[in-house]
C-alpha cells in the first residue's frame, strides 16, 4: 500500500466514525422533535447532517450512500423550508432512513461483496425511497438521484423553475500535491454537480511548467466554475471540505443582499473578531477572509503592526468581497459587544485510536510500578537525597497517572442518548407510551468501562419497557398517567460510578418471584427469603416470570448475563422495588479498570490491597473484643454500632505467625460495611490493576493483582464481595477449592515475582 492510499484510507475511516456520530445526532434530533416540533434550528441541525453525509460520501465515490441520503436530504429541505411537517409516519420514515444509511454505510467500511447481501440491502433503500418519495409527492421514477449524484435538478429545490436560481461564480485552484494526498479534482466537480446545474467549466492551465518540468504525480489544475443553484454558501462549501488543504476556494454569490447580512450579524451571540463576524453571518467565505489577511499581512509588511495598517474590513471592501454596509454592521457588532479583539476559541479536539490510549496507559501503568521499586531501594539505601528524590518522582508519576486516565474518561451521556432509540421503538412497538428521563449525563468514567456497561443497561431498558410499563390503560385504571418514564441517572460517589435504571411501572411482585423460585428450584419449601433476597431471584440462569415468549422476553436470559457483565466490571448490583410504584435497578461500578489507589496490608507472609476509596478509618483489634465464629466471622462493637467483622488470615489461608497486635480496616461498600482483620498497615499505595488467569479468576473476594516495587505480587481485594459475605452470613461459601487455589497463587506470586509484569 502507498503513502497516498494509507493517507485515504485513514480520511475514509474518519468519514465513518463521524457519519456515525451525525447519524446519531439526526435520530437525538427527531427524538427532540417530537417534544419540540417548532425547533427550527434542529430542522437545519438534521439537514445539514444529512447534507453532509451526501456530499462526503460522494467525495469517496460512496454511490449507494449518495443515492439513498440524497432523498432523505430532500425531505429535509422540505420541512426546512416549511412546506413539509414532521409527523408520525414521516418520523418513522426518518428513523428507517437513519438505520438503511447505517447499514450501507458499515456495507462500505466492511466492503461487502456479496451480490445477495447488498441486492437484498439495494431494495430494501429503494422501498424506503419510493416511501419518501411519498412525502416529496414526486413519481418514483424521479425519487432518487443518479447513483453517481450527478443529479442535474437542485437537491435542495424539488419546486419552481430552474430559470429563477441565481448563478454562482466558483473559482478554483488545487494545489500541486492534491493527486499525491488521493484527491481527485473530478469527484470535487460530481458533488456540484448534485448542489445544482454547472453551466460552464473553464479549466485554468497557467500553472502548468514546461514538459521537461512536468510532472505525472502532480496537479497543475484551476477551473473557473458558474454553477446555478439555490444552495447556501455553506453547502457550497461543504465540497470542498475534504480537500481544503489542496485547494484554494474563491466563491462569489450571485447577489449581495446587505440587508440580509445585517439581520444575521445583529443576531449573532457571542463576541467576535470582525472577520469571524462576517464569515459567521455568510457575508464571506472563510478561504476569502484567509485571503484578503495574507494580502493585508503583504501591504503592511509586517505581522505586528497589522493594527496601525490597512484595516481588514477595507480590504475585503476593495476586493469586491462584501458590501461596505455590511462591514461597518459587523464594526457596530464589535462595539456593542465591548472588544473585538478577544477571540472566543471553540473547543480543539484530537482524535486518538484508543489502542494508542491503552498503550499509553500500560506503560504508565509500568512507570508506577518502577518508581515503586526506586522509592523502595532509595529507602533500603537511606540516602536522604535519593528519598527525597523519588518522592517528588512519585509525585510527578500521580500527575502523569491522572492526566493518562482522564483521557480515557468519557461522559455517560453519550452511552444513555443511544437508549431514547430504543425507547421510542420498544415502546411503539408494544403499544405503550414511555418518555425516558436521563439525569448525571455530564458523569465521567473510563472508556473501557463504558464499553462494556452498554448491552448491561440495554437488558435493564428493554426489561423495564416490557415487565415494568404498564399498558396506558391499566396505568389510567390505576390512577396513574397513561405515560410511562423510565429514569437513567448516574453520579460518583466515594471513587464508583453509581447508575440507576428506575421506572414507575408495576414494580416486583416478591411473592410471584417466590413461588417461580420454588417451582423451579431454587428455593426450598420451608426456607424464609427476605424481600431483596425474593428480588434478588430475578438474577437466577434461566429466570423469567413472563407469561409467553415474545421478541422481548419471556425466555430467561438476560438478567443473569446482566450480573455476570457486572461483576465481571468488579462491580455490583442491587434491586430495589414497590409493588405498584415502579423498580430501581442500581449498578456500582469502579471509575477505571487500569490503575487506582490502594491501602497495602500485610496477612502473614503475603500483600493485599484495599481500594483506598472503601477505606473509612482503622482501628486496633483487641482480642477480648472480637466475637469470631469457626468461620473466621463475627461482630465488634464500635461506638454502639455493630460491626461485622472478618478475619483475612484464615479466609484467604496466609502462612506465618500472627503478630501479637493485629489491625481492622473499616471498609465501606454498596452493600454496608464490615470490617476486615489484617495483621499490619502498610499505608497508601498506587496500584496498577493486573487481570488475573482463567484459573484464578473466579477467587470470591479477589479482584485482581498487582506487582509491588520489590517484585511480590500482591492481590486486590474485592470489597464488595467480601462486605456482602460476612453481612449475608456466607463466609463458608469459601471453599476448600479456593483456598487451595490462593496457596498456589501466593506460591507463584512468591516465586515468580514478576510474573505479571507488562
Amino acid at each position: 500500500m502507498t503513502e497516498n492510499d494509507r493517507l485515504l484510507d485513514d480520511a475514509l475511516l474518519l468519514f465513518f466514525d463521524e457519519a456515525r456520530e451525525m447519524l446519531q445526532g439526526i435520530e437525538d434530533g427527531l427524538l427532540s422533535l417530537q417534544s419540540n416540533p417548532q425547533d427550527q434550528e434542529i430542522v437545519h441541525s438534521l439537514f445539514r447532517s444529512a447534507h453532509t453525509i451526501k456530499g462526503t460520501s460522494g467525495i469517496f465515490s460512496l454511490d449507494r450512500v449518495v443515492k439513498f441520503t440524497h432523498q432523505v436530504e430532500s425531505v429535509l429541505d422540505r420541512v426546512r423550508k416549511g412546506t413539509l411537517t414532521i409527523d408520525g409516519p414521516l418520523s418513522e420514515a426518518l428513523f428507517a432512513s437513519c438505520d438503511m444509511m447505517a447499514a450501507l454505510l458499515q456495507q462500505a467500511e466492511q466492503h461487502t461483496d456479496n451480490p445477495a447481501q447488498l441486492a437484498d440491502t439495494d431494495n430494501a433503500a429503494q422501498e424506503l425511497a419510493d416511501k419518501l418519495s411519498q412525502f416529496l409527492g414526486l413519481r418514483d421514477s424521479t425519487s432518487a438521484a443518479p447513483a453517481n449524484g450527478a443529479s442535474t435538478s437542485n437537491p435542495t429545490s424539488n419546486q419552481g423553475s430552474n430559470a429563477a436560481e441565481p448563478v454562482w461564480h466558483l473559482s478554483l485552484r488545487f494545489g500541486v500535491d492534491t493527486f499525491r494526498n488521493g484527491f481527485d479534482p473530478l469527484t470535487v466537480i460530481e458533488y456540484l454537480k448534485s448542489a445544482g446545474e454547472i453551466i460552464s467549466i473553464t479549466v485554468v492551465d497557467a500553472s502548468f511548467p514546461d514538459w521537461e518540468n512536468f510532472e505525472a504525480e502532480s496537479c497543475y489544475l484551476g477551473f473557473e466554475i458558474r454553477l446555478k443553484s439555490t444552495a447556501t454558501k455553506a453547502a457550497i462549501e461543504s465540497a470542498f471540505e475534504f480537500v481544503a488543504d489542496d485547494c484554494a476556494v474563491r466563491i462569489i454569490a450571485p447577489t449581495r443582499r446587505a440587508s440580509d447580512f445585517i439581520a444575521l450579524i445583529n443576531e449573532l451571540p457571542q463576541e467576535q473578531r470582525l472577520g469571524d463576524i462576517l464569515v459567521a453571518c455568510g457575508a464571506v467565505t472563510r478561504e476569502g477572509l484567509d485571503q484578503a489577511l495574507a494580502y493585508q499581512v503583504e501591504i503592511n509588511n509586517d505581522t505586528a503592526a497589522l493594527s496601525a495598517g490597512k484595516p481588514i474590513g477595507e480590504i475585503l471592501i476593495a476586493q469586491n468581497k462584501v458590501a461596505p454596509e455590511v462591514v461597518e454592521a459587523a464594526l457596530d457588532r464589535q462595539v456593542r459587544n465591548g472588544s473585538g479583539a478577544a477571540r472566543q476559541e471553540g473547543g480543539l479536539f484530537v482524535r486518538v485510536p484508543a489502542d494508542k490510549l491503552d498503550e499509553l496507559i500500560n506503560l504508565v501503568g509500568e512507570l508506577v510500578i518502577c518508581g515503586a521499586s526506586a522509592s523502595l531501594q532509595a529507602v533500603n539505601a537511606k540516602d536522604a537525597g535519593l528519598i527525597g528524590t523519588t518522592q517528588q518522582l512519585s509525585r510527578l508519576v500521580e500527575e502523569i497517572r491522572d492526566g493518562a486516565l482522564g483521557l480515557r474518561m468519557v461522559r455517560i451521556g453519550e452511552t444513555f442518548v443511544r437508549y431514547r432509540r430504543v425507547v421510542h421503538d420498544v415502546s411503539t412497538e408494544l403499544g405503550k407510551v414511555v418518555a425516558l428521563e436521563i439525569e448525571g449525563a455530564d458523569t465521567e468514567l473510563d472508556k473501557s468501562v463504558v464499553e462494556k456497561i452498554g448491552d448491561p443497561l440495554m437488558h435493564l431498558v428493554r426489561n423495564s419497557l416490557d415487565h415494568g410499563i404498564e399498558m396506558p390503560d391499566v396505568r389510567v385504571a390505576a390512577g396513574k398517567p397513561s405515560s410511562g418514564t423510565i429514569n437513567l441517572s448516574a453520579r460518583h460517589d466515594s471513587g464508583n460510578i453509581v447508575i440507576q435504571v428506575s421506572d414507575d411501572g408495576k414494580g416486583l411482585d416478591g411473592e410471584k418471584l417466590l413461588a417461580k423460585g420454588r417451582e423451579r428450584g431454587l428455593v426450598g419449601e420451608n426456607q424464609v427469603l427476605t424481600e431483596s433476597e425474593k428480588f434478588e431471584l430475578i438474577f437466577a440462569p434461566g429466570f423469567s416470570t413472563a407469561e409467553k415468549v415474545t421478541n422481548l422476553s419471556g425466555r430467561g436470559v438476560g438478567m443473569d448475563v446482566v450480573r455476570k457483565n457486572i461483576e465481571a466490571l468488579r462491580g455490583s448490583v442491587k434491586i430495589s422495588s414497590e409493588l405498584g410504584r415502579g423498580t430501581t435497578i442500581e449498578i456500582r461500578l469502579p471509575l477505571t479498570l487500569a490503575i487506582i489507589d490502594g491501602f497495602l496490608v500485610r496477612i502473614g507472609d503475603g500483600s493485599f490491597v484495599i481500594p483506598l476509596h472503601a477505606v473509612l478509618e482503622c482501628i486496633d483489634a483487641n482480642p477480648s473484643e472480637l466475637n469470631l465464629n469457626q468461620n473466621s466471622a463475627g461482630f465488634i462493637k464500635l461506638r454502639g454500632e455493630v460491626l461485622p467483622l472478618l478475619d483475612l488470615r484464615s479466609v484467604f489461608v496466609c502462612q506465618g505467625k500472627a503478630p501479637a497486635k493485629r489491625r481492622i480496616v473499616v471498609v465501606r461498600s454498596g452493600a454496608g460495611k464490615a470490617g476486615l482483620i489484617v495483621d499490619r498497615l502498610d499505608g497508601e499505595y498506587q496500584t496498577v490493576i493486573k487481570p488475573l488467569g482463567k484459573l484464578f479468576r473466579h477467587l470470591n473476594g479477589i479482584s485482581g493483582s498487582t506487582v509491588l516495587g520489590s517484585g511480590e505480587v500482591a492481590l486486590i481485594l474485592d470489597v464488595a464481595a467480601l462486605v456482602k459475605l460476612v453481612t449475608h452470613h456466607r463466609v463458608d461459601e469459601v471453599g476448600d477449592r479456593q483456598k487451595m487455589l490462593l496457596r498456589d497463587l501466593q506460591a507463584i506470586g512468591v516465586d515468580h515475582g514478576n510474573f505479571n509484569r507488562g
